[in-house]
């Protein structure tokens, strides 16, 4: 009995640890064969030993990775809703607010969590992160899974154990790279993920997560994906194309649905669907019919957006390089994101000028030869557009339209020699100026004019409309260069030097420089600076607004002078009659620019071909020539060529806008002199220089019935002028 109820007691201690493991049952000492106890073996003490020294190492590791733990976890950085929230790539926009132009190389348009199906974040949690609504951002469930199935195959349990949270920081602050998933990693990724859910909800986790995630094609976002795979926001695609995107982030490149082979991305987006079937987002009978649309249904042809993308950027390639030296000159970084620079581009007239340079509307003499164009607003200096070149397939080339080394030719004349003898000589336009055998003052160098002929005493308003050299180099000595310096500076074609000799027919300039100059003169006398950029819109929000401010750059008097001299130019038997437009009001001069006798070239054979003209709604400056000017010309029978150009697209231009005229100002007087209507600077003396007084070229001015005046304005010059 005795025996028994000591099993007894045996058994109810084996229940008892049965039930409460933690307690350790009792051993039975075994028989020596003669009925008493057999002695302990010292072997015993031994495994007892071995036991605790295994537990105080056990404690000991786990103190010295708590320490390792806790000293990584304090070397984390600092991650920012910044950080998380994946900024808009920096973008440019026309007038009209469209955007023209990326500037970032990952393509991401920022989406909202109102712009988000509730399907697809509920695809994108049900394949990545199942449990993401009940951790804190590190999911102990999720880590032991991970560990075991990586131990059983590779990666030693450092992979497959991170929660969206994580996946999120990893994205924001760490590299992706395999290479880095390191356990300091993995401890700082752990502290930050619980840093993030302490301070975002769990929706706007979501959200960043699903803003931050590569998708392939230079496209990151899943809004961006798509509007780049089909042309359509999100809550605009069907069940299978959101499973086909929450899928795709763990690798978009074996994902990609424009692959040949599309059976891994179909294999994909169907494992997407059942995991939304067992997550209870979807029904089986919903993820069945998904899986039977290919994963192709919707896709957009990317040759033809690529080439739509690629033409558009040549469209607006200059226009975007003038941009963004603009926005540098503000104080902008282009190359960081979230910008929103709104421009003054009108992309209608761009792309006409575009497709005017780039056409048969308009012959050149060959490929190669090449154009800078600007067009302004008068009013406010806003570049409505500009072309910086012709057949160019290279992104961010050379803009021809800003480049300030190549001569201007006679379209300097007006602002460098017969604007400030207007305005500081009080000139009148019928004031006689010489046509005669005349040198540069200082040298040897004779000037010729361009028919190397000499028309004797002629008046300004003559000189001009025939772009006669001679006459412009002596009306430059008689203003001054210090003077003639001072207005075409005020008109924003600078020169580093007190201007004389042969830059009153060759001082350098650009279309961009000789669009705002004429846009002065069209206005009336006001200087604006040419300025491509309205607003630009931060990161942050906030938006800073920019309008140029106008400068007085001449006297009224001189800026309804000079263009109605230059309306002469755009005339029958004229310099520039091919940019003759039937009934519209406006004015305008050429410019050529010859080779010179050691330069081997034919015999009138150009080297720079201008056209600037204006209208009260336009400003339009050209250029045509070649990059290498040692090696091509232009050919004489190609000199109208810019003011070609010029016809085609201020006619294009003006199809919608008033036609008006220039009113004379109260500051001048006008005066008949050969059937011509001629205008003095009210008031004011002048000297003729003992020239005699002789009429213009009929053909140079309006006559009293085409400007509108009476026949009781006074003849012949007053007094007192010679």
């Amino acid at each position: 009995m005795a025996n028994e109820n000591q099993w007894s007691r045996v058994n109810r201690n084996r229940n008892m640890y049965d039930n409460h493991p933690a307690t350790e049952p009792p051993r039975i000492p075994k028989s020596n064969g003669n009925g008493g106890p057999k002695k302990p073996r010292k072997k015993r003490h031994w495994v007892l030993a071995i036991f605790l020294w295994l537990v105080v190492l056990g404690i000991i590791g786990g103190l010295a990775g708590t320490a390792v733990f806790v000293t990584y976890a304090n070397d984390a950085p600092n991650i920012t809703q910044a950080n998380l929230a994946s900024e808009t790539s920096s973008s440019i926009y026309d007038n009209q607010e469209n955007a023209i132009w990326k500037l970032s190389t990952v393509d991401r348009d920022y989406a909202n969590s109102n712009e988000i199906p509730k399907q697809l974040k509920q695809a994108v949690v049900a394949t990545e992160d199942r449990r993401f609504y009940k951790h804190n951002g590190v999911d102990p469930i999720r880590i032991a899974g991970a560990l075991l199935a990586n131990i059983r195959g590779s990666s030693l349990g450092m992979q497959g154990g991170s929660t969206l949270t994580q996946q999120l920081v990893k994205l924001s602050v760490f590299s992706t790279s395999t290479a880095d998933q390191t356990i300091k990693r993995k401890a700082q990724e752990a502290v930050l993920a619980m840093r993030v859910e302490k301070n975002f909800s769990k929706d706007e986790i979501l959200t960043f997560y699903m803003n931050k995630v590569y998708m392939g094609h230079g496209v990151s976002g899943m809004k961006t994906a798509s509007e780049y795979f089909y042309g359509k926001p999100l809550t605009q695609l069907s069940l299978a194309q959101l499973a086909l995107l929450a899928g795709m982030p763990q690798s978009p490149t074996n994902y990609d649905p424009y692959l040949k082979d599309t059976s891994r991305a179909t294999e994909r987006r169907n494992t997407v669907l059942s995991a939304m079937v067992k997550y209870g987002a979807i029904t089986q009978s919903q993820a069945t019919a998904a899986t039977k649309t290919s994963v192709t249904d919707g896709l957009q042809d990317l040759t033809t957006k690529a080439k739509l993308a690629n033409n558009n950027r040549q469209v607006t390639d200059a226009y975007v390089k003038s941009t963004i030296a603009e926005a540098k000159s503000l104080g902008y970084d282009t190359t960081k994101s979230g910008l929103k620079i709104y421009t003054n581009m009108d992309s209608t007239m761009q792309q006409y000028m575009y497709d005017t340079a780039n056409g048969n509307s308009v012959a050149f003499p060959s490929e190669d030869a090449q154009i800078g164009a600007t067009m302004t607003d008068p009013s406010n200096g806003k570049v409505v557009a500009q072309i910086g070149s012709r057949n160019n397939q290279i992104l961010q080339a050379t803009n021809h339209a800003t480049l300030t080394g190549r001569s201007a030719g006679s379209s300097i004349k007006p602002l460098l020699d017969y604007g400030p003898a207007i305005e500081y000589l009080n000139w009148p336009t019928y004031r006689t100026v010489e046509d005669k055998k005349y040198k540069y003052p200082g040298t040897n160098i004779d000037v010729y004019n361009w028919d190397r002929k000499d028309m004797g005493n002629i008046t300004m308003r003559s000189a001009l409309t025939q772009s006669r050299n001679i006459p412009a180099a002596r009306t430059l000595e008689e203003v001054g260069g210090a003077s003639a310096g001072k207005f075409v500076n005020s008109l924003g074609v600078p020169t580093n030097h007190i201007p004389g000799g042969q830059d009153a027919i060759n001082l350098d300039a650009s279309t961009e420089q000789e669009a705002g100059a004429y846009g002065a003169i069209a206005n009336g006398g006001t200087y604006y600076k040419p300025s491509y950029i309205t607003k630009i819109v931060t990161a942050d929000g906030t938006t800073h607004n920019y309008n140029t401010t106008g400068k007085r750059a001449m006297k009224t008097s001189t800026a309804f002078m000079l263009t109605d001299m230059m309306k002469g130019v755009i005339k029958p038997n004229a310099t520039a009659s091919d940019a003759i437009i039937p009934g519209l009001h406006q004015a305008g001069k050429s410019g050529l620019v010859a080779y010179g006798d050691n330069e081997n070239m034919p015999d009138q054979a150009i080297k720079d071909a201008w056209f600037t003209g204006f209208t009260k709604a336009y400003a339009l400056s050209v250029w045509t020539g070649y990059d290498w000017p040692a090696k091509n010309y232009i050919p004489w029978t190609y000199q109208d060529l810019p003011a070609q150009y010029y016809q085609r697209v201020m006619s294009y231009a003006m199809q919608n806008k008033p036609n008006t005229d220039w009113t004379a100002p109260d500051t001048v007087t006008p005066k008949v002199r050969g059937n011509i209507v001629e205008y003095e600077v009210k008031g004011e003396k002048w000297s003729n220089g003992g020239l005699p007084l002789v009429n213009s070229l009929p053909q140079s001015g309006e006559t009293p019935a085409e400007a509108g005046i009476s026949g009781s304005a006074a003849v012949g010059a007053t007094t007192g002028n010679n």
